[in-house]
C-alpha cells in the first residue's frame, strides 16, 4: 500500500514521522508534498527514501490512502484538484474536525473517512479519533485501523462528539501544557526554585503520572486520594484549585465550541451542504 500525505505543516509532518518511526509504513512506501516544497523537502532529507511529490495530484495519483493535511479551507480546492485522478478503490482521508466524511464523499466516489490525529501519536502514544463514509469498505476500516494502531489508541467516534474528542485528544495536550507552565511560573515566583530546576521536575513528574496510569496502578480519582492525605500540605493546594478554577475547563470547551461552529458554517457554505 503506499500512502500519500498532502501538506507537511504542522500535523501533516508529525504523521508521516509517526507512521514511519513506528514501523506503520516504510519510507519508500510514502509519497508527499506541500505547497513550500522546501518543508516536504526537510522530511526527505531525514528520509531519503521517501518520495517527494510536485504537487497534490501527483500524490493522488501515485497513492492508495491519500491524507489531506491541509488547513480546512484549503480542502475543497485540493478535492477538486485531485479528483479526476481518484479511481474508486483508493481512500481520502481528511484529518480535520470541521468537514465531515459526508461533505467530503459529496466530492469523490472512492472511500472515504476522516482521521483526527494528535501530537502525542508523535510519541507512538495517545488516541487517534476515527469517523467513516458511508461507502468507505470494510477493507480499508480494517486497514487504516491497524495501521494506526502502530502509533495510538484508535477510536471510532459520532459525529456529534467530534469536537469535544478532538478538544480532549489533539488540543488537550496544548491546554495541559500552558497550565503546566503557569505551574512551574507560579513555584519561581513563590520559591527559591530556578526555572531549570522546576521545568525538570515538573517535567519528569508528568512522565512518572503518566507511567501510573499508563500501568493501572491508580485512576486519576485513586491517585488524588492517596497523595492528598487529610490534614496534609496537598489538601491546602487542593482547596486553592478548587476555589480558583471553577468553571474554567466549560468555559474552554463552551469558547471552542463556538469557533468549531463558526468554522463549520464556513464549510458549509463551501460545500453546499
Amino acid at each position: 500500500m503506499k500512502i500519500g500525505i498532502i501538506g507537511t505543516g504542522n500535523m501533516g509532518r508529525i504523521l508521516a514521522e509517526a507512521l514511519i518511526d513506528g514501523n506503520a509504513v516504510s519510507p519508500s512506501s510514502m509519497m508527499i508534498t506541500n505547497r513550500t516544497l522546501s518543508k516536504a523537502l526537510e522530511i526527505q532529507n531525514r528520509y531519503p527514501d521517501l518520495t517527494l511529490g510536485r504537487n497534490a495530484t501527483e500524490v493522488a495519483e501515485n497513492a492508495d490512502a491519500i491524507f489531506l493535511c491541509v488547513k480546512p479551507h484549503d480542502v475543497l480546492g485540493v478535492l477538486e484538484t485531485i479528483n479526476p485522478v481518484l479511481s474508486r478503490n483508493k481512500c481520502v482521508i481528511s484529518i480535520t474536525s470541521p468537514i465531515s466524511v459526508n461533505q467530503i464523499e459529496s466530492k469523490v466516489d472512492c472511500s472515504v473517512m476522516r482521521i483526527i490525529p494528535s501530537i502525542t501519536n508523535r510519541a507512538l502514544a495517545g488516541v487517534s479519533l476515527f469517523s467513516f463514509g458511508a461507502r468507505c469498505t470494510m477493507e480499508w476500516r480494517e486497514t487504516l485501523f491497524t495501521l494506526f494502531k502502530k502509533i495510538s489508541v484508535p477510536l471510532e467516534i459520532e459525529e456529534e462528539i467530534t469536537r469535544v474528542a478532538s478538544d480532549i485528544v489533539s488540543c488537550g495536550p496544548a491546554f495541559f501544557s500552558h497550565l503546566v507552565q503557569s505551574f512551574i511560573n507560579g513555584a519561581v515566583k513563590e520559591t527559591e526554585i530556578d526555572q531549570n530546576t522546576a521545568t525538570k521536575l515538573t517535567s519528569e513528574m508528568l512522565i512518572g503520572l503518566g507511567e501510573l496510569l499508563s500501568q493501572n496502578h491508580y485512576t486519576l480519582q485513586s491517585l488524588q486520594e492517596k497523595v492528598c492525605v487529610l490534614g496534609g500540605i496537598t489538601g491546602e493546594g487542593i482547596k486553592v484549585l478548587d476555589r480558583e478554577t471553577g468553571d474554567m475547563f466549560q468555559q474552554v470547551f463552551r469558547a471552542t465550541q463556538k469557533k468549531y461552529e463558526t468554522e463549520l458554517e464556513r464549510i458549509k457554505e463551501q460545500f453546499g451542504l
